[in-house]
């Protein structure tokens, strides 16, 4: 019993520390702790974490960031390279909207009124073409909008081909995932999937509506995902490409 004490309360240290790495400077957090045996290295969005034993020595940690210093950097570059870019909200500016490109025009209007949709051009009129805070709360409840419209028709879709019966569709924020489903048959999808091309939210939906059948990710999950999308691996690859905006 003590020993399992000792276990939960085991020390942990965490530092924020800079290495040259084959001429590129960077940045990690190196956490130790006595529950590791050896020197482990993991990067994603937050950037690079090494985790070692607590007791470990300095060279070690050195020699393992050496041998492992192109596939770090190579590999923090690809994660810069997809790390969405906070969009600017100004006049002339791009946005995507079902995977294609539209340019948004602001106009200074007496009255605020819902954007609108003119071949590959979204007109916003605000009151004050200034305030960028207000041009992504009209672009935002327009987009959102859009989702809910479209995310239905695709449901509604697929729904009957696969023999579910879904009780609501929902958007969702959050931040992780593009789409959830419940036990009681409620579909989330999240609304910046609307960003994507349909191919990629018509996996998606299908993806969520395979759950009413199958609460897991079996060969049986899939397989029925498979029947309503033949080419469901290629378009989860797709996916992978894309990042949820922290907008």
């Amino acid at each position: 019993m003590l020993s399992k004490l000792r276990h939960l309360i085991s020390p942990l240290t965490v530092e924020q520390r800079t290495i040259d790495l084959v001429g590129t400077q960077i940045n990690y957090t190196l956490k130790r702790t006595n529950r590791r045996r050896s020197i482990g290295l993991r990067i994603d969005n937050h950037g690079l974490t090494v985790n070692m034993p607590l007791r470990a020595s300095e060279k070690w940690l050195h020699d393992v960031l050496q041998d492992k210093a192109h596939w770090v950097v190579k590999k923090l570059e690809n994660w810069q390279a997809k790390k969405p870019v906070s969009p600017q909200w100004r006049d002339g500016q791009s946005i995507t909207f079902i995977g294609e490109a539209l340019t948004l025009r602001v106009v200074v209007s007496l009255f605020a009124t819902p954007p609108l949709l003119q071949s590959e051009q979204l007109f916003v009129h605000v009151t004050d073409d200034a305030n960028e805070a207000l041009i992504e709360q009209a672009v935002t409840q327009w987009l959102h909008r859009g989702a809910i419209k479209l995310f239905q028709e695709r449901v509604a879709h697929y729904a009957p081909q696969m023999g579910v019966t879904p009780r609501m569709v929902k958007l969702s924020t959050a931040r992780k995932q593009w789409g959830s489903c419940t036990t009681r048959g409620v579909v989330r999808l999240n609304w910046q999937l609307i960003k994507m091309p349909l191919l990629l939210i018509d996996y998606v939906v299908v993806h969520e509506l395979a759950h009413l059948v199958e609460m897991n990710h079996s060969a049986a999950f899939w397989q029925i995902v498979e029947i309503a999308c033949p080419d469901y691996a290629k378009r989860r690859r797709e996916l992978k490409q894309w990042q949820i905006s922290p907008a």
